[in-house]
């Protein structure tokens, strides 16, 4: 499934655009519907009902939304939403979006983009002060600081958000074929990913948000429960974060991407406890069921991918065929439908079902997979800034993680792999040196 370049983000965008634009210029957003109206007589409701025609949006109003466009290297969208335009101010856009598109460049090497990954970000590490889990937290997690760092500095270095099929998509003979991305020169394509956002049951009270959840503003928000027990809503993990972010940075996305989000099923999803197999007796399954689609299908339409991280997050290099499969089945039954579609699946363990040679049907684990209608494959290396490999159906992309132990390396000098991405002593959070 791909993304759609209209995200709400971008809509949000537009619309603090429009909001100042005609705030300065003495307008109103109020429409003429807000004004007092007088009760309608016996004679007038009567009369026949006038069929309004839909409200033109304004030049301010396009304008805004081609800027968007515009910042997010949408030009020849932008391009279209402006050239019928009248006013001064449409035609200047108009210039200088052509000009931006004229100094663009096609990235020179769709095989040499890199992929950086995350968990579930930790907010408050004193909640795990007793935890048994803690070392694993300070080992595989960054912090919520951490992260709203690191998100500074990969911005300022240029790095701007894609999604894997902005690298490739499968044709119409279903044969993997490279697109174009096109960027100002300097910027660096990147694909961000995050594994198991399910908040499983073994982190609760250990001080990271509990659940994903649409708020009163419609937006995707986290619930947290802070360390005096009082819960809040806000963004404490990466996708309200990046949402955020991409409000104040729209050019940090590359037409409306954002990241993908790999899910497990064995605790359910989204911080709801959806699995039938596991909670068959849970008087809310069927409501956690509803309201984790819901927050699946707001997270889509505002760019973001989902894929198959495994239904038991089982290693797939040493599981049999026969775990495969029915972790397969699970994951299939469990969790596609309240997601939808997707043909991404990140390796849990980054536990890959090859070595460097390509895929193959005559690989089993490959078939299965392929049965399963999965055509992008997301390993761990973080030995390159980047590893990809293409074939006539599937496109095989290597992640680096991000978290206590890769900083760790790079520290020791034992490996660089984080340095293009941000600068590890200004973002390391003190916790780790206690």
């Amino acid at each position: 499934m791909k993304i759609g370049w209209k995200t709400r983000s971008s809509r949000r965008a537009v619309a603090a655009v429009a909001a100042l634009t005609l705030l300065l210029s003495g307008c109103s957003l109020l429409s003429d519907s807000s004004s007092p109206k007088t009760s309608p007589t016996s004679s007038e409701s009567n009369a026949p009902e006038v069929t309004e025609e839909p409200e033109v949006p304004s030049d301010t109003e396009e304008i805004a939304r081609a800027e968007v466009m515009t910042a997010q290297y949408n030009y020849d969208e932008a391009i279209a939403v402006l050239q019928p335009l009248e006013s001064p101010e449409a035609k200047e856009a108009l210039a200088a979006t052509m000009r931006a598109k004229e100094t663009a460049v096609v990235w020179p090497d769709n095989l040499a983009i890199s992929h950086i990954f995350f968990h579930s970000l930790w907010v408050d590490p004193a909640q795990a002060a007793g935890s048994s889990s803690r070392q694993g937290y300070l080992d595989y997690m960054v912090t919520l600081d951490e992260f709203n760092k690191m998100l500074e500095q990969i911005y300022a270095n240029d790095w701007v958000l894609v999604s894997p099929y902005d690298i490739a998509t499968l044709d119409d003979n279903g044969v993997m074929t490279m697109n174009e991305i096109v960027l100002p020169e300097g910027k660096k394509p990147l694909v961000l990913s995050i594994d198991d956002v399910s908040y499983y049951e073994y982190m609760e009270g250990d001080g990271f948000p509990t659940k994903l959840f649409i708020n009163a503003e419609g937006k995707v928000v986290n619930s947290y429960t802070d360390a005096d027990g009082k819960t809040v809503e806000g963004a404490y993990d990466m996708m309200p974060v990046v949402d955020e972010f991409l409000e104040e940075h729209p050019d940090f996305s590359y037409r409306g991407a954002k990241g993908i989000i790999g899910l497990t099923g064995y605790n359910g999803i989204l911080g709801y406890r959806t699995s039938p197999s596991q909670y068959p007796d849970s008087p809310t399954l069927k409501e956690d069921q509803a309201t984790a689609t819901e927050v699946a299908n707001a997270l889509k339409e505002d760019g973001w991918l989902f894929a198959s991280h495994s239904w038991g997050h089982i290693s797939m290099t040493k599981s049999s065929m026969e775990r495969i499969s029915a972790d397969s089945k699970l994951w299939d039954e469990e969790v596609r439908p309240l997601i939808g579609d997707t043909d991404l699946f990140i390796y849990a363990f980054g536990a890959d079902i090859a070595g460097v040679e390509k895929y193959t049907m005559d690989n089993p684990k490959f078939k299965k997979l392929k049965d399963y209608g999965f055509d992008y494959y997301f390993p761990i290396d973080a030995s390159a800034p980047h590893w990809m490999q293409i074939t006539n159906d599937s496109l095989r992309q290597a992640r680096i993680n991000v978290d206590g132990l890769r900083m760790g390396y790079d520290k020791t000098g034992k490996n660089q792999a984080l340095a293009p991405f941000f600068d590890i002593d200004s973002v390391i959070d003190p916790v780790r040196s206690k």
